[in-house]
């Protein structure tokens, strides 16, 4: 990797919940305009680092450095100004309020609220379904629409970067399939995307670089599609 191309440096990261530490020293890069990849069993830290990158929990050792600005101490509005953005697990829409009200809350940092009526015309281009219910309330969405909905949220930021946490957890496999391919429209326009998802099958398939996280350690690293031939991956997530 050309230092020049990458866009999320991560060094060295300690973190955890009170006495609980979770994550022992990960270090990982992420390049501008690639698919990269965090696989892992549940509980291995996955969820921990991605909330450590968005600024929802701070880190006790290490750094998070962001297109060259160091944000290891930064809240998370300053990430999202900055061009980072979750989509978190568990989806967290506002179950009582619309569709469109929850996109217009994805918009709600100046920088994105200056053109907020534009980007929720291109969210609705990309996710047709989303349109088809904006004045329904998040709450009476399918889970598949809900994750359509916290993808399209963050989208509403104007990211450069896009955190996915799980994407596909919970769903039935068509519409897993219809959230990954949506993941490759975003990867194609040129969004760089860092996923932590369990499919790992199709994760890898799409990914330029992977991490495989055990016990909140960098176990190993590579192309996604050399990962996927590795035969120890192959065991221990594929069941071959």
């Amino acid at each position: 990797m050309r230092k020049k191309d990458v866009m999320l440096t991560v060094s060295g990261l300690h973190a955890g919940y009170g006495a609980a530490r979770i994550l022992h020293g990960v270090s990982i890069r992420v390049n501008e305009g690639s698919v990269t990849a965090l696989i892992g069993a549940n509980g291995a830290g996955k969820t921990t680092l991605m909330r450590s990158l968005s600024g929802l929990i701070l880190p006790t050792a290490g750094s998070v450095e962001f297109d060259g600005a160091d944000l290891t101490r930064s809240d998370s509005s300053v990430r999202v100004g900055a061009g980072m953005a979750l989509s978190p697990e568990g989806r967290m829409v506002f179950p009582t309020l619309t569709v469109e009200e929850n996109l217009r809350l994805g918009a709600i940092h100046r920088r994105a609220w200056t053109r907020h009526k534009e980007q929720i015309e291109k969210t609705y281009a990309m996710f047709p379904r989303l349109l088809e219910r904006r004045r329904l309330t998040a709450g009476s969405l399918s889970g598949g629409e809900q994750q359509m909905l916290a993808v399209a949220r963050a989208l509403m930021s104007q990211p450069r970067l896009l955190l996915l946490d799980e994407p596909t957890l919970g769903l039935a496999p068509v519409i897993a399939h219809e959230v990954f391919d949506i993941l490759k429209q975003l990867s194609a326009q040129g969004l760089t995307l860092l996923i932590a998802e369990q499919n790992v099958q199709r994760t890898l398939e799409m990914a330029d670089y992977a991490y495989v996280i055990e016990h909140g350690q960098v176990h190993s690293e590579g192309p996604g599609l050399q990962l996927l031939d590795d035969p120890a991956i192959k065991h221990a997530y594929l069941g071959m």
